[in-house]
């Protein structure tokens, strides 16, 4: 499974990156908001910013709706670093642009789904990853680790080559039961990942290797 981080923190990319379990990074104009980053300049230039920071897979977001729209801003976010993939909305327009991108050799990453047919137009367009919302459907009732397994289940009947990104991860529990259902991504906070590392036995046994080191060494 691949660890992305779902943040614009510098600071944040950095220190999952330094961790050595990074992948990648998914943005969103809500994210790129709350780091105070405002203005097609200095965010064009943040996007670069953490490129420079990762090896790999940057999702950067289009703001457009429109077809036309969409690919304008879409190639200008290519143009940045060979590590972005465009970020297209599950709209009508958003498919037909994933399907000329992928024409046009450039990665995307199909977002705000919600449903497994949602997921099946994004595969069938071509789109190298698809990312359903499991927390935001877990809010409003519905089971959002449910359409994990539906969507790997059609992908897995088909061969579809896009990628299942689990997106609105809210904690560790979600992460692992992605990873159990077999989705390829997860996306989620730096503060989920980090609590991978926590058990209270390794906390205990550490403890006591330290006393016992203590106790028989003076």
């Amino acid at each position: 499974m691949k660890f992305f981080i779902d943040t614009a923190n510098l600071s944040d990319i950095q220190e999952a990156y330094d961790l050595g379990v990074l992948d990648g990074v998914t943005t969103n104009p809500s994210l790129m908001a709350k780091e105070g980053i405002a203005g097609h300049d200095k965010v064009m230039a943040h996007y670069k910013a953490i490129c420079n920071i990762v090896d790999d897979n940057v999702s950067a977001e289009v703001i457009a709706t429109d077809f036309d729209g969409i690919i304008k801003e879409g190639k200008e976010l290519a143009k940045i670093d060979d590590k972005i993939v465009v970020k297209v909305p599950m709209i009508k327009d958003g498919v037909k642009a994933i399907k000329y991108f992928t024409s046009e050799g450039i990665r995307t990453n199909c977002t705000l789904v919600f449903s497994s047919g949602q997921a099946l137009l994004a595969a069938k367009a071509g789109a190298s990853y698809v990312s359903p919302f499991i927390g935001r459907l877990d809010d409003v009732g519905s089971d959002g680790l449910q359409l994990i397994q539906d969507i790997v289940d059609i992908y897995d009947n088909y061969g579809y080559i896009t990628e299942v990104l689990a997106a609105s991860v809210r904690h560790t529990m979600h992460l692992i039961q992605c990873a159990e259902i077999g989705a390829d991504v997860v996306t989620c906070p730096l503060n989920v990942i980090t609590s991978l590392l926590n058990h209270p036995l390794t906390d205990k046994g550490l403890a006591q290797f330290l006393a016992d080191h203590k106790k028989a060494n003076g």
